[in-house]
């Protein structure tokens, strides 16, 4: 019988440990994969619970506030345009439109559908008018007829009833000015007495009590003025901008007033002058947000946001389109800026431009 080397002789214990530590092998690799398999089974379970329980990773940039959006156009375009907001509608009332008529208009913008409907027109045709609400209806004051003659004439627009019924009217003549509500008083301030493009700039502020329907002078603005804006901010009146007559009389004043003192006080001006402008307190950020105007070389593109709290301006994302005779009105966080003439003097536009505001805590 032949036999093998004594160096290559295997006795068979040996190669029953050698069987041994293979299987052990195995058996170590089959459980390091069912290890495996249950850790990533397991992981699978903890991420699945975690996005249920609102866990999640970081979010998706997004765009960073304020930052402009289009709605759907004006229906009619027009400038030199009166609006306010009752609800979630925003009112655009009478103006321009592109031939130089005055306009009876009155169209309204859900903002909760975006789009827009017609309500009856006002009573006659009136451009360079003010509006504002008060206890879900729309006041309409001053203005120019369409021969040109001032008005001193005072509208309720009852959206229940679709209908307007004539009040009290101011103890002033004049267009061109600026009216806004203080709790249940509405302030009407500025303007210019005497037809369109002949009178001179005031600084008369009359207040008017819906409960007594009764008009009251009270303090006059420091500035004479038209062609302004104005807000109600902390249950004061800011009047900006504005001008003396023509459109290189611009100016940048900045006034509040506290109807509890009846007094005013100056701030600082706004950083560059401009009349025929628009502006709007955002209910979400406390600023007070300046649009458009013109002058003799063009009209503003440049936001100007004023810090009611630090007396103090900043900048703020341009608007689409520079533009006058626009409405700015503020409905949560968004500012619905509308109408107005791209270039100055007689132009149009159905701009409906929406600047979303941020949230802060001043």
């Amino acid at each position: 019988m032949r036999r093998e080397p004594r160096g290559q002789q295997r006795s068979s214990c040996v190669w029953a440990t050698d069987l041994a530590k293979f299987a052990d092998h195995d058996n170590m690799v089959l459980r390091t994969i069912a290890l495996g398999s249950a850790v990533a089974a397991a992981l699978i379970v903890i991420i699945m619970l975690a996005s249920s329980a609102g866990v999640s990773g970081p979010e998706p940039p997004q765009t960073p506030f304020p930052y402009w959006t289009e709605g759907k156009p004006l229906p009619t375009p027009r400038t030199e345009i009166a609006g306010a907001a009752v609800n979630a509608d925003v009112y655009v009332i009478g103006g321009f439109d592109s031939r130089g008529g005055a306009v009876s208009a009155v169209e309204v913008y859900d903002t909760d559908s975006g789009n827009w409907s017609i309500a009856t027109p006002l009573p006659f045709e009136l451009h360079h008018a003010a509006a504002a609400s008060f206890e879900d209806k729309l006041y309409v004051v001053g203005g120019y007829f369409a021969n040109g003659t001032s008005s001193n004439k005072l509208l309720v627009y009852d959206p229940k009833l679709d209908g307007w019924e004539e009040l009290s009217p101011m103890l002033t003549t004049r267009g061109a000015l600026t009216a806004n509500f203080v709790n249940e008083t509405l302030y009407a301030v500025g303007g210019a007495d005497r037809g369109f493009g002949t009178g001179s700039p005031l600084n008369v502020m009359e207040a008017y009590s819906v409960s007594t329907d009764k008009w009251t002078a009270k303090e006059g603005m420091p500035t004479p003025r038209q062609h302004l804006a104005s807000v109600v901010y902390d249950d004061k009146l800011y009047v900006i901008g504005g001008r003396i007559d023509s459109l290189s009389s611009n100016l940048n004043s900045n006034e509040a007033y506290d109807p509890a003192k009846d007094e005013w006080t100056t701030l600082a001006p706004m950083p560059s002058k401009r009349g025929g402008l628009a502006a709007a307190a955002s209910s979400t950020d406390g600023g007070i947000y300046v649009f458009g105007g013109e002058e003799p070389t063009g009209t503003f593109k440049q936001v100007h946001r004023y810090n009611t709290g630090g007396d103090s301006w900043e900048s703020a994302p341009e608007m689409p389109n520079g533009r006058h005779g626009l409405a700015a009105v503020d409905i949560g966080s968004n500012i619905y800026v509308i109408g107005g003439g791209p270039r100055p003097g007689l132009s149009v536009g159905d701009f409906n431009q929406i600047l979303h505001t941020r949230f802060m805590v001043q």
